[in-house]
């Protein structure tokens, strides 16, 4: 009897030792399969992580590439025209030296005649009637200076002595009173009228002695018949009077009266 009830124990504990080895079973086989799940699933978003990352890269190089193409033809482009640009310049640089050597020939055809045109303008001058002689004086000794400079390029020579041209060719159209030493030996301050080039009349200062430039005699004679003509033509020139005719002398070169 008792060898029967230890048997039986026997029986049942190797049941419920069975049973619970048989329950452990399934749970770890499921808990490794969860685990290799989980891993799987892992590098799977890993592995999505690389894949998108390179097709942003990918993308990125893409879009590099399409600027590189549009840089590099743009930069084609402008070179290209730089260099239809530079065989103009090319063109212009050989046609300024051509110009270049035809001014040196100018330049040394027109200086000899610029000072041919400032000696005529001196001796004009120095036969002319006597007036503004201190202005006209210094006019033409900084026309001579100014000749042999050699900073002072060749324009600019011949645009002062054309001006000094204008200006005498001005003297002729025009009325102008002023004062300055009558000349010569005689140092009175009087009022000169000078009309164009016609005539050079002069009036003492006190009105008292009127008189004009007697291009025969090379020299001032003095006549107060034209007295009243000269006071007359003064207020004119000076805009103090209206125009009006004035009767005046006009000796000629060489005349006696």
């Amino acid at each position: 009897m008792k060898s029967l009830t230890l048997m039986l124990m026997r029986c049942g504990a190797a049941g419920l030792l069975y049973s619970s080895v048989v329950a452990a079973a399934p749970t770890a086989t499921v808990e490794r399969a969860i685990d290799e799940q989980t891993a799987i699933e892992a590098a799977a978003q890993a592995t999505q992580a690389r894949i998108d990352q390179l097709d942003d890269r990918a993308r990125a190089a893409v879009e590099a590439y399409r600027e590189a193409l549009q840089a590099t033809d743009s930069l084609k482009r402008y070179n290209d025209q730089m260099a239809l640009q530079l065989q103009s310049q090319t063109r212009e640089l050989a046609s300024m030296g051509d110009q270049l050597e035809e001014l040196d020939v100018t330049a040394r055809e027109i200086v000899p005649l610029l000072q041919r045109m400032l000696d005529t303008l001196v001796q004009f001058v120095a036969l002319d009637a006597p007036f503004l002689q201190r202005e006209r004086q210094d006019r033409l000794d900084t026309l001579q200076a100014l000749m042999v400079r050699a900073d002072v390029s060749v324009a600019e020579k011949y645009r002062r002595v054309t001006e000094a041209y204008q200006v005498e060719m001005e003297y002729g159209r025009t009325l102008e009173a002023y004062q300055a030493p009558l000349g010569g030996d005689d140092e009175r301050v009087v009022q000169f009228l000078r009309v164009g080039r016609i005539a050079l009349l002069y009036q003492t200062l006190d009105g008292d002695e009127t008189g004009y430039w007697h291009p025969g005699e090379q020299g001032f004679v003095m006549d107060d018949h034209y007295h009243a003509a000269v006071r007359d033509g003064l207020k004119v020139a000076r805009k103090q009077s209206a125009p009006q005719l004035l009767t005046l002398p006009l000796p000629a070169a060489g005349a006696g009266s």
